[in-house]
């Protein structure tokens, strides 16, 4: 009983915690580190003290620290302003620098630059991309499909899932989450990949919970119309019910499964899920 309650426990911080970081992603702004600037005392705290003052606390310590605009965001729009205006000296490779340091990549900028000069102009354009090939130097190497689903999701893909391999129709891979008090596991499916039909039995309790953490799924009974699963959404699978759960055929998919205590259980792997019942989904 006490297991159970602590499971409950777990899946409503876990939920809770997707419809959090649901929320943050969908109604920007992101926390921001606070910005220090020196630069205008020391450069001209004697010569010009209420200029440096304008600089150092209105500019950079005000305006900088606003987070209604994430840092990352604020960086490409100081760029893309100096470059609009010509301004191309050490102040502009500085806020390239300062873009590059709150996350914009190297193809970011090329895409920021290229965007601008149709409005501000070619021989511009030139110039920022002497200044920003000092800045990313550095080659960035393009991330794989699973690299960026993994910057989607708060719990890692983990390794592939070698042992299941044969009850599977594509890849998937598995991430142990917890192995102490209640163990449970982060299961993420490629694009079509799903697992094959099959039954956790149980002559008391037993059965499984799903909780989806990422992408877009898919659950179905046998004899039942399947069921999407998106992010937050959690499924009780009864003991002695044969199912299947797999990704959609668009998208990457991952959730938690949470085996429930019970007695006599044990699992049974059957016919996997055909490409012409798996087809249909959309």
């Amino acid at each position: 009983m006490l297991k159970r309650l602590f499971l409950s426990v777990i899946i409503l911080g876990i939920i809770a915690g997707i419809c959090y970081a649901k929320k943050i992603k969908e109604n920007k702004p992101m926390t921001n580190k606070k910005i220090v600037q020196t630069a205008g005392r020391t450069q001209l705290g004697n010569f010009a003290p209420e200029f440096a003052h304008y600089n150092d606390d209105v500019l950079f310590g005000e305006n900088w620290n606003n987070t209604d605009l994430d840092l990352k965001t604020r960086s490409l729009l100081t760029v893309i302003a100096l470059m609009s205006q010509g301004i191309t000296d050490s102040s502009l490779k500085y806020h390239l620098q300062n873009a590059k340091n709150n996350g914009v990549t190297r193809p970011e900028i090329a895409a920021a630059i290229t965007h601008t000069a149709f409005y501000a102009g070619w021989p511009k354009a030139w110039a920022v991309f002497n200044l920003a090939k000092e800045v990313w130097t550095e080659k960035e190497t393009p991330l794989t499909d699973k690299e960026k689903y993994q910057k989607t999701i708060m719990f890692p893909i983990g390794k592939t899932n070698d042992a299941y391999a044969k009850y599977f129709v594509g890849q998937s891979y598995l991430a142990p989450i917890s192995t102490e008090q209640v163990t449970f596991y982060n299961v993420t499916f490629e694009p079509k990949c799903r697992n094959n039909w099959h039954i956790h039995h149980a002559t008391k309790g037993g059965g499984q919970m799903l909780v989806a953490v990422g992408g877009r799924g898919y659950y179905q009974e046998w004899g039942k119309e399947p069921v999407e699963m998106n992010p937050g959404d959690v499924i009780h699978i009864p003991a002695n019910v044969k199912h299947w759960h797999g990704a959609a055929p668009d998208s990457w998919f991952s959730h938690l499964a949470f085996e429930l205590e019970g007695e006599n259980t044990s699992n049974e792997w059957l016919e996997a899920v055909t490409d012409e019942q798996y087809n249909k989904l959309k």
